[in-house]
């Protein structure tokens, strides 16, 4: 029984992985550049997106976003309301996104008119970590508010991730989270992590953070 599972898991992957390829490949012939936004609920994603949105338009780029949650749009209202292009991808009980959905979530979006598509994951440390989307960097975001030793936590997602981003600076001293620690932890699961510490109320650190993402 047992080998059974470990075939289906891995039939299940290498599906995955084909359709997230092929998604790689669809948006790339569009010009579109995507980003896979995992962290848990509250983390900021959302926030970050509405903080990166300006600055993309700025320097005359078009941004667009898939918003994954389990159930609901409220995030994908906020999305909308910045006035780009976006789609509300529901899991219905999955507690992450997968390629098939994101393939199903592309066709609704107007490919040749976004330059930038952020796809933000639902807000879940762990399940989202084995399913590629064919996006081109993965940003983890986290939160002081989170505990500082939640990077040591979850050292998978950390180990997937292209660039890491520590939210809420400004309430680490209130909650005793010592942020020098949640970035040393990042480095030691991901040595090659760009980290990034901001405070998305004010858009503190978010100059360095876009830097790192349009490179």
């Amino acid at each position: 029984m047992h080998h059974i599972d470990v075939h289906i898991e891995k039939d299940v992957y290498d599906v995955n992985n084909r359709i997230a390829d092929a998604t790689a490949r669809h948006l790339k012939e569009h010009g579109v550049r995507a980003f896979d936004l995992l962290g848990a609920i509250g983390s900021g994603k959302t926030a970050l997106i509405e903080r990166l949105v300006p600055l993309l338009k700025e320097r005359g780029l078009s941004p667009g976003a898939i918003a994954g949650d389990v159930y609901g749009d409220d995030d994908f209202k906020r999305i909308v309301s910045l006035g780009i292009p976006a789609y509300n991808a529901n899991t219905g009980k999955e507690c992450h996104l997968d390629a098939h959905l994101v393939e199903h979530a592309i066709d609704h979006l107007p490919l040749d008119e976004i330059d930038l598509l952020f796809i933000e994951n639902v807000g879940n440390m762990v399940c989202p970590t084995d399913f590629r989307l064919g996006a081109e960097k993965r940003i983890v975001v986290v939160s002081s508010t989170e505990g500082d030793d939640v990077v040591n936590k979850h050292p998978m997602m950390f180990r997937e991730s292209t660039i890491g981003v520590i939210n809420k600076i400004d309430l680490a001293p209130f909650v005793g989270a010592d942020l020098d620690r949640m970035e040393s932890d990042m480095h030691r699961y991901n040595p090659e992590m760009q980290v990034f510490r901001t405070n998305l109320k004010t858009g503190e650190g978010l100059e360095g953070l876009l830097g790192a993402i349009l490179r």
